[in-house]
Parts: C-alpha cells; sequence; structure tokens
C-alpha cells in the first residue's frame, strides 16, 4: 500500500521564546528552523543533499499545517490559588505573557508557567506554514537568516550584546542558535527542518476574522 495523503490536521504546537514572540508579533520573524532527524536508511551524518534523496526526505509539518505558539505565561485575575494547580486542570481564562513584559501595577499575575506546559486555550497566535525543507543549518542564507526575526536597525544600536550590535544575519543567527542549542551546536551543522510561515494574533480555534501581523 502507498503512504496515506498528508492533510492538515487541527494543528500542532510550537514552542518560542520571549525574544521570538516578540519578532513574531512585530512581523520580523517569518521563518523558524529545528533540528532534524533524517529517517532510516540516512544518517544525521550521511550527505543527502544532492541526487533525488533530499527530495524523498520531508519534515512532518507540511505546507499549509497550522501551528498554536507556545510561549512562556502567567494566570491572570488569580489570588494566587491557580498557582497550585497544574495546566490541565485550569479552566480557559484570560493570561499574561512573558514577551509582553511586566504585568501592568494592579493586574493580578499568578507565576511564571514555562512555555511547554502552556495549554492550546492560552495560545495567542497561529502559524500557517508556506513551505517546508530540509537543509543543512549552515545552508542559511543572509535573507532567510533576517526572516529569523534578525533585531531591527535601532535594537541593534542599543543592545549591549555585541552578537547582536555588530553582526549581519547569519552571524547574529549562529550566536541564537547557540543560544539556544548550547555551544558549538552550530559547529555541528545538523540537519534542520526550515519554515516559512504567516502569522495571525488569533488563538488556532478561534474565528479566522484577525488580521495577519504587519497589516490591520
Amino acid at each position: 500500500m502507498g503512504e496515506r495523503a498528508h492533510t492538515p490536521g487541527r494543528g500542532r504546537p510550537i514552542l518560542f521564546s520571549a525574544p521570538m514572540v516578540r519578532a513574531l508579533l512585530a512581523g520580523t520573524k517569518t521563518q523558524t528552523r529545528r533540528v532534524f532527524v533524517p529517517p532510516a536508511p540516512y544518517a544525521p551524518t550521511d550527505d543527502i543533499s544532492v541526487g533525488v534523496a533530499v527530495g524523498s526526505i520531508a519534515p512532518k509539518i507540511k505546507v499549509g499545517d497550522r501551528l498554536w505558539v507556545r510561549e512562556a505565561w502567567r494566570t491572570t485575575g488569580c489570588d494566587g490559588r491557580s498557582d497550585y494547580l497544574p495546566p490541565r486542570d485550569l479552566q480557559p481564562h484570560p493570561a499574561w505573557y512573558e514577551a509582553n513584559g511586566t504585568a501592568p501595577a494592579g493586574e493580578l499575575v499568578g507565576k511564571l508557567r514555562p512555555s511547554m506546559f502552556m495549554p492550546r486555550w492560552a495560545s495567542r497566535l497561529t502559524l500557517t506554514v508556506t513551505d517546508a525543507r530540509v537543509q543543512r543549518l549552515q545552508d542559511i542564507s543572509e535573507e532567510d537568516a533576517e526572516a529569523e526575526g534578525y533585531p531591527s536597525k535601532e535594537q541593534r544600536a542599543t543592545s549591549g550584546v555585541a552578537e547582536i550590535r555588530d553582526a549581519y544575519p547569519i552571524a547574529w543567527y549562529s550566536w541564537l542558535w547557540e543560544q539556544i542549542n548550547g555551544v558549538g551546536s552550530w559547529e555541528a551543522n545538523p540537519w534542520v527542518a526550515a519554515y516559512s510561515f504567516t502569522v495571525e494574533r488569533r488563538n488556532i480555534d478561534a474565528p479566522a476574522t484577525a488580521a495577519k501581523t504587519g497589516g490591520e
């Protein structure tokens, strides 16, 4: 029997750090890369970038799939009792997102909860995949590195981090990659799944009436 046709499902969760969430909101991040382990008979060290091999190896996430963003968050309007509840036991309720910075004075917020434990109902951003490909990490272009959320000229000028202030897109991205994946992870040059996407400021289960980021 042949492979089953891929159909976009109910969506998959995807984690982003607070700086990358801010880039999503600003409309400057339209790509992401995740480590990809080639299926058998290929190994992570194999050269599968030539011939028909790369065409037969595709990431699990496909064009048209929707992803709901998980980010660090807090419950709001609570008296502290909800801090003792695991996310699965919380009722849907407005959340405060760590990417937004400090909560306003007088706003009751709960403890900081890691992005990996964000429930689907608390997500505020939905991505729709427009391109999915497999490549070596270091094959990223300057244009693609910029689409990974490269800071604006103003952000770079005021940054106290040399890797942000002085670097071109690929150099900046190599620094960012190692911040997330550890020292030596850029030099290892793993296979990655590179995804391009559009961003919508709405929960994945909300009606599709909200405008995409970058437009009104």
